[in-house]
């Protein structure tokens, strides 16, 4: 399989942490958390974690704390299309390919739900066949750019498609929930909006190519409740635990481990990584695990520096940023990883 394009997308409002911070401060929403939760939010909004800035889907930064389940869902329901539909565009011309000739459409998204799913709405927009596969994929979390690969990975090994369009987009700006909760009050001053779309094919076409070599998972339940959503006042909670950035870290290594075993290369050989920027602290985990140094982790340190945590993007915005920074030919290695506790990962060959 080879990704022959790709695009990104994410909202025009692009909001500094300090911004954040102001509106945070003054808002009736500040003055019912601790003291405590006010201090865990002025830190992470104003101290040195890896972000600037977000962009996020909304008009006003106050926006954020209307937090019913009615304007949280019609804030899903109308940037998650269009997110997606220009992530999509962008791609599909990354690659030369028209809308007609996809023959696969699979999406994943975690922060909210559709029923048709976004694929109905994508599709339309795209002004795709209307006997074009279409899969929507829920409830992976960070890491489910990687599974949505490997699924069209999938269907183009079998023959049944020629053409597949993978997009992720999330909006965390649909997923807020603000209380005492420390990995909450985390969550809500680390994730932005944004979408990442790659166009599949068995063949390359003609431009810098990026082959699919092969992939690998691991998926540890007992692990589930450090990271996760739950439903809460009709809202999406997120569960964060400190825990997190070590347990990435090693299941980021123990997957590398077995992949680089079976395809029989070695550790050495991989001259370029695209990892999930999950946060600060995941990625100097990441780098003490996997022996890597800051240049080693430089697309992914700065996609999270602009955009903060994408959630299901993200691995893709930094394959753009690694593929536009002219990065060195030869075996790249591209892993994400998420509730669950789930991590993939998977070999790349760059020419």
């Amino acid at each position: 399989m080879f990704i022959t394009g790709l695009g990104t997308a994410a909202p025009s409002q692009r909001y500094t942490q300090r911004e954040c911070w102001s509106v945070f401060e003054q808002s009736p929403l500040s003055r019912q958390l601790n003291p405590r939760s006010r201090a865990i939010v002025r830190t992470v909004l104003t101290g040195k974690n890896g972000i600037d800035s977000r962009h996020l889907a909304l008009d006003k930064l106050d926006e954020a704390f209307e937090l019913t389940p009615d304007a949280l869902h019609a804030r899903f329901t109308k940037n998650s299309k269009s997110l997606a539909n220009q992530a999509a565009q962008r791609a599909l011309t990354d690659a030369g390919v028209q809308p007609n000739e996809i023959d696969g459409l699979i999406i994943s998204t975690c922060t909210g739900y559709l029923c048709p799913g976004l694929t109905s709405y994508v599709s339309e927009q795209l002004g795709m066949r209307s006997n074009t596969f279409v899969l929507d994929l829920v409830g992976q979390g960070c890491v489910a750019a990687m599974p949505n690969l490997r699924t069209a990975e999938a269907l183009l090994a079998s023959g049944r498609c020629r053409c597949v369009l993978s997009i992720c987009v999330e909006v965390c700006s649909a997923a807020l929930y603000f209380d005492n909760d420390p990995g909450v009050l985390v969550s809500a001053c680390l994730f932005g909006d944004g979408a990442g779309a790659a166009v599949l094919a068995n063949e390359p076409n003609g431009k810098r190519g990026v082959q699919w070599k092969s992939s690998g998972s691991l998926l540890r339940p007992e692990d589930r409740e450090f990271l996760r959503f739950e439903q809460k006042e009709g809202m999406l909670r997120n569960i964060l635990l400190p825990q997190v950035p070590g347990l990435a870290a090693e299941h980021a290594a123990t997957v590398l481990q077995n992949v680089l075993t079976v395809a029989d290369i070695s550790r050495s050989q991989i001259v370029g990584w695209v990892l999930h920027p999950g946060g600060r602290d995941v990625l100097i985990a990441l780098r003490k695990k996997l022996d890597l140094t800051e240049h080693d982790v430089r697309w992914s340190a700065s996609v999270l520096r602009e955009f903060g945590n994408l959630s299901s993007p993200s691995v893709l915005f930094v394959l753009e940023a690694a593929l536009a920074d002219s990065a060195p030919s030869g075996y790249w290695w591209m892993s994400s990883f998420g509730a669950g506790f789930s991590c993939q990962g998977a070999l790349l060959e760059v020419e």
